[in-house]
């Protein structure tokens, strides 16, 4: 199907996950537009942004997936990073303003090791002016362009790995698993300023988002070439994934249809198997996966975020 083609097709109810390694140098929204056009999808939602310059698993939630971004925007997530050692920029980034340089520094690994140790666990960071964050409505990136900055409160993140993977001159690689929030470009300012010597990431690189690796992923080019292609083997629908797979982490529920049914109505239910607390990944017969449910004080089974259900 060509380009013509594809922009005169009906869009359809298409629902699952595609993992995109989304390239560099296109935001994440413009990667999830390309997606959703080669899908024809109706509806299309992508589990926290890349920066334009990184790289990597980008999830994105067709159609009833999009009920379920949310749980993978709380998920950890592991990146590769290159910090630049001795230059430090507006953004933490390469794409920065170059505000600071030190050209006389030595760092050995010793001191590398001694300067990342003090961020392993529970860390408090600010968020950097070039976020998505929002105050009074406006983006920090929109208010840092025009060169205003405002006080950020810090935030706790939970650091659960950081590794020093090379250290070749004033170039640093570092593997980062960590919570939801981290700002990776933040890690890298607050590394330089340890080693006193100043960093901003050179690249990044996302590798996994919760449950999924970039090793899974396809890039832009490998969908399109299926979108277009006209060998009826070239099935692009194979490349989704089922949505419950993003809540493995959740115990799982089988409702009979009596108590499907009451659940579907918003009406909470009661069963002898249900865990304690948390929230419940719901299935009915033959194991149709249809919500997300969350264990009421007294026990009982509520809906949290149905699927719509296919007549």
């Amino acid at each position: 199907m060509n380009e013509r083609q594809r922009c005169r097709a009906p869009l359809r109810d298409v629902d699952g996950i595609v993992l995109l390694d989304k390239p560099s140098g296109i935001s994440s929204n413009a990667a999830l537009q390309r997606v959703k056009r080669a899908f024809r999808a109706t509806k299309a939602g992508h589990t926290g942004s890349l920066d334009g310059l990184a790289t990597g698993l980008l999830p994105i939630c067709l159609g009833e997936a999009t009920k379920v971004c949310a749980f993978l925007l709380d998920s950890d997530k592991r990146y590769a990073a290159e910090l630049q050692l001795g230059v430090v920029t507006d953004s933490g980034d390469s794409e920065g303003e170059v505000i600071r340089r030190t050209t006389t520094f030595a760092i050995d690994r010793a001191t590398a090791e001694r300067a990342v140790a003090a961020f392993r666990g529970e860390i408090q960071q600010v968020p950097p002016m070039f976020s998505a964050l929002k105050r009074h409505g406006i983006r920090l990136y929109e208010l840092a362009r025009q060169g205003i900055e405002v006080e950020r409160e810090p935030r706790n993140v939970v650091i659960r790995r950081l590794e020093i993977t090379y250290l070749v001159g004033n170039k640093m690689g570092i593997e980062v698993s960590c919570s939801k929030g981290t700002y990776i470009r933040t890690l890298a300012e607050d590394i330089g300023e340890k080693l006193g010597c100043g960093a901003h990431v050179s690249s990044l690189r996302r590798l996994d988002a919760g449950p999924y690796s970039v090793t899974n992923a396809k890039t832009l080019e490998e969908i399109q070439f299926l979108a277009d292609a006209t060998d009826p083997s070239a099935d692009l629908d194979c490349l989704l994934l089922p949505m419950d797979t993003a809540l493995l982490h959740l115990p799982d529920l089988h409702l009979n249809e009596e108590l499907a049914f009451h659940v579907a109505l918003g009406q909470a239910v009661s069963m002898a198997d249900a865990p304690s607390a948390g929230l419940v990944r719901l299935y009915r017969c033959e194991r149709q996966f249809f919500g997300i449910g969350v264990v009421l004080d007294d026990g009982r089974i509520a809906p949290r975020r149905l699927l719509r259900q296919s007549t």
